[in-house]
């Protein structure tokens, strides 16, 4: 019998291990930005197209290679910064197993051309699956230019599992995000199908945060900085006011190089307790400086899990840095004296306003036992405001008597204008109770529960629970046959995105409208709103807030449930729309909640999978009074 053990050919070696080094485009984006920073480059550009499935191609000014070593680093666990076994110990560097340009020249069309400082000409090398086909001198600037083409163009079961295009640029854009935040002093540029998405300039890790997530973010930071004999930190937190449903803008690096941990990431959100709610989560970025020797980085393929001598000393030490920042940033918030009114006096040189002592004013005939009798006039209709409540009533009447007559009808227009009702989102503005017929006695329970009494004795219903239920099942069907009905605002306004959430709403857009709402491009990163679900209601002029409260909602039903992309859109909106907790509602409204409920396919159970009503019989309460 013949021997049936035998070593695998090369190009076969190297598709293997790209399986686990380039699982998508955003894979192959990460290690040829990590070679770039690794060679000293000051100014990095990636350009894609097609999400990288076509293009990938990074340009750096870095120091280049020679003619050998740009044929050298296609081949297999081939590295400069690795020469013995005590080197994995003391590991800076961010590639260093030597594996990435091999596994990528197994599975694309590689194109590379390369120049040393101290060299006239380049070199050129194109590769196709592991093969080189041409080496030749060329003239090229300072640094390497490398293109990645036809990604998985030889593995199609591969590429057939690549997700459309505006998710692979979402995994391109975390992973530029990553890079760009750890090293805020190189400049970097990216581009996708020729549009330029982000330009960053070298600058501070402040500048960097904001020129990636926004001018907004200039106000939400909170300095961090702690130095000891185990870690050194820094970086900046959130604002506990400006947390989100969402984990999407949480980073730690250690040693410059991003890392995902559990444990540390719960020293954080622990020094935030109290401060947010259990299902909100702080921004932060946060850089530990720790020596190589004291962790293990080569413990994930991707390396982006790590493993410490002493993590309760890190977590404890993490913990009281956060903390001691939020303290410092509730006790001693900044203050702009560009905006700070209280001393625009002494900015402009101006003389101060004379004061002008209260003044008393009294009516010298005014007898309280006068003879005055109650106005008999009808009392006056009051305007309503825009969230359905009527304006102040004491300043809507006007007394035609003097006396305690005068004072009297005030008192009573005034008690009478307190019974008023809020405008339910998603039905009709309601008229006061006073003119609505009764359908049935309902009572509002601390102005979250809605009591209603039944044959077998009274039941409760969670008033949010069940307006988030009628909405989810009315924007599916919007979702369903396209036929969301939208009303046009009055003032158009503008919506601008990070990258990512851009990239995700674009994806979203068809659904979106279909849930009636009339947005369109508008600019880079930027959406234009022009008319919002007629579901909705009177969203005062709050188009922009409720757009952001959509996509945030949107992922988290993602993340959290692994939700349809239409399910979790119809969770967000129903979410974000219904009545809440502490919300007043008049006897009208609380019936057309329970008619509209009782018409749901599901009216017991909320979108959250919990109960929308209980029932309390007879029985159980007259064991309450022992009867």
């Amino acid at each position: 019998m013949s021997d049936i053990i035998q070593l695998l050919p090369d190009s076969v070696a190297n598709q293997i291990a790209a399986g686990e080094v380039v699982q998508r485009p955003a894979s192959a984006v990460k290690e040829l930005l990590e070679n770039a920073i690794d060679a000293g480059a000051k100014k990095i550009q990636l350009i894609l197209k097609d999400a990288g499935k076509a293009l990938i191609q990074v340009i750096d000014n870095g120091c280049g290679m020679s003619v050998t070593d740009a044929r050298m680093c296609f081949e297999r666990h081939a590295t400069s910064k690795v020469k013995k076994a005590e080197d994995l110990f003391a590991i800076r560097t961010m590639g260093f197993r030597g594996e990435a340009m091999a596994s990528i020249a197994a599975i694309a069309q590689i194109e590379m051309k390369t120049r040393r400082h101290e060299d006239e000409l380049g070199t050129m090398v194109q590769i196709e699956g592991s093969v080189v086909t041409n080496q030749e001198p060329v003239a090229t600037p300072v640094g390497t230019s490398i293109s990645v083409k036809n990604l998985f163009y030889n593995t199609p079961a591969r590429r057939n599992f690549l997700k459309s295009t505006s998710a692979e640029m979402r995994h391109i854009l975390e992973e530029f995000q990553r890079i760009s935040l750890a090293n805020p002093r190189i400049a970097f540029s990216l581009n996708h199908d020729g549009v330029e998405i982000h330009r960053l300039p070298a600058s501070g890790m402040k500048q960097r945060i904001v020129h990636l997530f926004g001018n907004n973010y200039n106000q939400r930071l909170i300095p961090v900085e702690e130095e000891t004999s185990i870690i050194n930190i820094k970086g900046f937190i959130g604002k506990p006011e400006f947390a989100k449903k969402t984990r999407g803008e949480q980073f730690f690096f250690v040693n410059n190089r991003y890392i995902k941990d559990a444990y540390l990431n719960h020293a954080v959100s622990k020094s935030y307790e109290d401060l947010l709610p259990d299902d909100h989560f702080p921004m932060y970025v946060l850089f530990i400086d720790i020596d190589p020797g004291k962790i293990d980085v080569n413990v994930h393929p991707t390396k982006t899990e790590i493993k410490y001598l002493d993590e309760k000393s890190i977590y404890a030490i993490l913990h009281s840095a956060v903390k001691r920042s939020i303290g410092r940033f509730n006790i001693s918030p900044t203050i702009d004296f560009d905006q700070e009114t209280g001393f625009s006096g002494m900015i402009t040189h101006k003389a101060p306003e004379e004061i002008v002592p209260p003044s008393i004013s009294f009516n010298p005939d005014f007898n309280p036992f006068a003879a005055d009798k109650p106005s008999r006039d009808p009392a006056p209709t009051f305007p309503r405001t825009g969230n359905g409540a009527s304006r102040d009533a004491s300043a809507a009447i006007v007394p035609s008597t003097k006396g305690w007559g005068a004072l009297y009808e005030v008192a009573n227009h005034a008690e009478t204008a307190q019974q008023t009702a809020i405008e339910l989102p998603g039905a009709a503005v309601l008229p006061d109770d006073s003119l609505v017929p009764v359908q049935k006695q309902l009572m509002q329970l601390h102005n979250r529960y809605i009591i209603s009494q039944i044959k077998s004795g009274l039941m409760l219903i969670d008033q949010q629970a069940a307006h988030e239920r009628i909405l989810y099942e009315r924007f599916s069907r919007h979702l369903d046959d396209r036929k969301g009905a939208s009303q046009q605002s009055l003032f158009p306004q503008t919506v601008t995105l990070s990258p990512n959430d851009f990239e995700l709403a674009k994806s979203l857009l068809e659904d979106i409208k279909s849930l009636g709402f009339e947005v369109r491009e508008f600019g880079k990163n930027t959406l234009i709103i022009e008319g919002i679900p007629v579901d909705l209601g009177n969203n005062n002029g709050n188009e922009t807030q409720l757009f952001e409260h959509l996509i945030e909602g949107f992922k988290n039903s993602q993340q959290e449930l692994k939700l349809s992309k239409r399910d979790a859109l119809a969770r967000s909106m129903a979410k974000n729309s219904a009545i809440k907790s502490g919300a007043v509602l008049g006897q009208q409204e609380m019936n057309t909640l329970i008619e509209q409920l009782f018409a749901c396919q599901t009216p017991n159970f909320s979108i959250s999978g919990k109960p929308v009503i209980q029932t309390i019989g007879l029985t159980e309460l007259d064991k309450k009074f022992d009867k």
